[in-house]
């Protein structure tokens, strides 16, 4: 059952699915355009699954998506990042283990929080993840990034398409019909701070020691599989496991072989969580 699930000091709306008798807890980063409310049983039904194996859940919509408040899509990463260590701060005092799943541009602000602050964390898991920004992009244009940014912030800048979302047309065909989602192209000051975040975090991961579930698929092209094979060699973690799903669009949850994925991410956490005993 969803509850709010308030936030201090940040402006956005947050929820929480408690499991009736929590081995630990998922706090779940949603990707660009998208709502916390995909992941329950509606679309990719990973909510009640990580509920049911005793996985508590927090979330919350980012500013300018879903309920939370602010300008539709035009968001600076520098301040979801601070949302993301708020929530991180709310939860720290929980008597569970607490793992940070990121999906696409949420799998970014999840790797930057990580990466930057890794204590209370006993594990990241990132979907999809946008660690390699704007990589085919003239140097030219990538130093104007930052200067549009300023002068026109809302500017549509790149169309991301749905045909690169999943190889299942009916779940395209939910995606481009759901109102709650932002369904523009990438406004100028998102793409430049994903594009300045990304940039910077590569010479951070180096001393990244947390336990890591990492997929992509190997056909998607929202976000570049290369960055999560850049990422997964460069971290010194012990603990880390990389899975490119061959053939797989962006959103793996919502494609062909979803219940490998699901299976994956529980058996990853179940893996890593002992279960708790009555008494």
């Amino acid at each position: 059952m969803q509850e709010t699930w308030p936030l201090p000091g940040a402006p956005v709306a947050g929820y929480v699915w408690s499991a009736e008798r929590p081995r630990g807890a998922v706090l779940l980063t949603h990707g660009f355009g998208e709502y916390a409310g995909r992941y329950v049983e509606r679309y990719h039904g990973l909510i009640p699954q990580l509920v049911g194996a005793g996985f508590s859940v927090y979330s919350y919509d980012h500013r300018g998506h879903g309920t939370s408040r602010g300008r539709r899509g035009v968001v600076n990463l520098s301040e979801l990042l601070t949302d993301h260590f708020a929530a991180r701060e709310a939860l720290r005092s929980l008597p569970v283990p607490l793992y940070a799943f990121g999906h696409s541009m949420g799998g970014l602000i999840t790797a930057a929080g990580a990466a930057r602050d890794p204590r209370g964390l006993s594990g990241v898991i990132l979907s999809s993840p946008a660690l390699l920004i704007g990589a085919g992009e003239p140097p030219l244009l990538r130093r104007l990034a930052p200067l549009l940014a300023r002068v026109a912030p809302g500017l549509p800048v790149t169309d991301l398409g749905t045909g690169g979302l999943s190889r299942l047309a009916h779940e395209v065909s939910a995606y481009e019909a759901d109102e709650q989602i932002y369904h523009g192209k990438v406004p100028a000051l998102t793409a430049s701070s994903m594009l300045g975040l990304s940039d910077a975090l590569w010479a951070e991961y180096s001393d990244w020691h947390l336990p890591t579930l990492v997929f992509h698929g190997d056909r998607d092209t929202v976000t570049d599989p290369q960055g999560s094979q850049r990422f997964f060699e460069l971290i010194p973690a012990g603990d880390k496991t990389l899975r490119l799903f061959e053939g797989g669009y962006h959103e793996l949850l919502n494609d062909e072989g979803r219940e490998e994925v699901r299976a994956l991410i529980l058996d990853w956490l179940g893996e890593r969580t002992p279960r708790r005993h009555a008494g």
